[in-house]
């Protein structure tokens, strides 16, 4: 099996929790390093899938990568391989599938409910789940792209996930792990001591009954991730 490409924008939003669920289903990845200028591959004929992980950059900015990203994003469309997103991962693929990216109305970071809207296709992906807390780091959102269906929203930002296909993009985090939010609060120090959005929680409050939050967000996510490896190739 071809293995999974992960894209890292940012040395400390590497694949966390992905990483561990691919390893238990004995799933090969590769991790590419957009943070340490690795190139973005030509095309997607060496990988079973594309994942795009998060980052404090916007897909809005000139980054040479962000169009061959783009670029590779289609390819995999056009070749219906899977492709996932986490936050700027989101972004990215909404913006290579026609959609937009905007200033979210507020910052969000640290922990907050997200609702499973009423469709077929959020069905699908969450099963019976009508909703879960998850975790946050964002000031700008994406419109939902061309064709794809919205599948979460919260009270903060309307647009949390949608569905192409074989496609999957979120605006939120999944992927934490304890040391990821640790990591996070230390790098991010100064901008929640900046911010004035009523989004965004203190360190001591998002790590506070840290290690249930998280086992409670690895489920939900075993369910999106185990949905997504189905469309897999396997040759």
């Amino acid at each position: 099996m071809k293995p999974v490409a992960i894209f890292r924008h940012f040395y400390s939003e590497g694949p966390g929790y992905f990483a561990t669920f691919l390893d238990r289903h004995s799933i090969p990845w590769t991790l590419i390093r957009i943070d340490e200028n690795e190139a973005v591959p030509a095309g997607v004929d060496d990988f079973s899938g594309l994942v795009f992980m998060g980052g404090p950059m916007s897909v809005n900015d000139p980054l040479p990568w962000v169009a061959q990203s783009c670029a590779l994003i289609h390819a995999a469309a056009a070749a219906d391989l899977p492709v996932l997103g986490h936050c700027l991962g989101g972004q990215l693929i909404a913006k290579a599938l026609g959609g937009v990216i905007t200033e979210n109305p507020v910052k969000e970071i640290g922990w907050g409910p997200v609702r499973v809207l009423d469709n077929e296709t959020a069905h699908d992906w969450f099963g019976d789940l009508a909703g879960f807390e998850t975790f946050h780091w964002h000031g700008e959102t994406f419109s939902i792209p061309p064709g794809a269906v919205r599948l979460l929203e919260s009270d903060r930002c309307a647009n949390q996930a949608y569905a192409l296909g074989r496609i999957f993009g979120m605006q939120c985090h999944v992927e934490m792990t304890e040391d990821m939010i640790r990591q996070w609060c230390q790098d991010g120090a100064a901008e929640i001591a900046a911010s004035e959005s009523p989004a965004v929680q203190a360190p001591e409050v998002m790590q506070t009954c840290m290690a249930l939050k998280v086992a409670a967000l690895n489920a939900v996510a075993d369910r999106i991730y185990a949905r997504w490896i189905v469309g897999l190739k396997r040759d």
